[in-house]
């Protein structure tokens, strides 16, 4: 494991932007309203930013203090300036490492498109990824915490890389319970749970519209379970409510503002756990600490070094050399 994470860190010593310029276009899911989206290469130490193009650029930092509201998806807010449904596109940001962008919307919610985070994964592969000349910053837990909620529960945990562990349990013949892990990479990302798509039960849909909710919704942005199957299949993976559970939380998980050495694990939790985590998390110091890759690969080597000294024989040793 120390071996692995220095060559990830390793590759990961500097901060990263897009290298150009990418757009997309659609209807939001809860508002139905229509929206352009850009995203556009930052400077070193932006971070992740949305910028409302019809309100003079006025920007929203993709950080826990403005976290608005959360129900069916993640709103942010900032001086009364509101903008919906941001997990799918910081999920797909903050799993390819990108650590400074400008986010730019015409509208108050993020387009839903088909449902994952596939689209915005396309995007951001025609944009590319360009090194930056700043230290890459880790937030690296050092203690535990966890949050509950009755049955629901969602804990973050000291770790040398970014995991996640989704469980879902849902008495539908279609879903049922469901466990996805994953270590967070672009890779693991692209090939495992960016086509997962968002779902909703057919009974559900009269009462949400009734609250003002999935205006824009429909069979092509959206799974919709029936009381025994399927509206609209067939499923792009057989556990893709749980593996879209897991991207969500990715994508709240992004509003910690750097990347994460963490074990993060969630159990029926949803967004509103996902952001009470972020929250308690930024607001206690002493459960983490800001770390460079620099040093993380010479803490994880020193490791390597110590477990190496300590084998018998010098045949399992694992030479540390950097990736090419």
């Amino acid at each position: 494991m120390a071996n692995n994470l220095l060559l990830s860190l390793y590759i990961q010593v500097f901060q990263t932007t897009i290298n150009s310029s990418a757009m997309t276009e659609g209807v939001g899911l809860h508002t139905g309203v229509y929206g352009h989206v850009r995203l556009v290469p930052a400077p070193a130490d932006t971070g992740i930013v949305f910028r409302r193009t019809d309100l003079d650029n006025f920007p929203i930092e993709a950080q826990g203090h403005n976290v608005a509201r959360v129900s069916y998806a993640t709103s942010l807010m900032k001086q009364g300036v509101l903008l919906s449904t941001t997990e799918h596109l910081l999920a797909a940001i903050y799993s390819c490492g990108i650590d400074n962008i400008y986010i730019d919307i015409d509208s108050i919610e993020i387009p839903i498109l088909d449902g994952s985070a596939e689209p915005f994964m396309q995007m951001l592969e025609r944009c590319g990824i360009r090194k930056l000349r700043r230290r890459r910053r880790f937030l690296k837990i050092l203690k535990p915490l966890e949050v509950t909620e009755g049955n629901r529960r969602i804990g973050i945990y000291p770790a040398d890389e970014l995991r996640v562990l989704c469980y879902v349990d849902f008495p539908h013949p279609m879903v049922g319970q469901q466990k996805f892990e994953m270590v967070v990479n672009p890779e693991n990302f692209r090939s495992l749970l960016a086509r997962a798509r968002t779902f909703c039960f057919e009974r559900d849909i009269e009462p949400l519209r009734a609250m003002g909710l999935i205006r824009g919704g429909s069979l092509e942005n959206a799974i919709v379970l029936t009381d025994h199957g399927v509206m609209n299949g067939p499923l792009r993976y057989p556990d893709e409510f749980g593996r879209h559970k897991a991207l969500d939380l990715i994508g709240d998980l992004a509003l910690v503002g750097l990347p994460l050495l963490a074990r993060v694990e969630a159990d029926k939790a949803g967004h509103a756990l996902h952001t009470q985590l972020v929250s308690r998390l930024l607001a206690d110091p002493s459960l983490w600490t800001i770390t460079t890759a620099e040093a993380s690969a010479a803490e994880a080597e020193f490791v390597a070094s110590a477990l190496s000294a300590a084998r018998p024989s010098p045949r399992c040793e694992i030479p540390l050399t950097p990736a090419k």
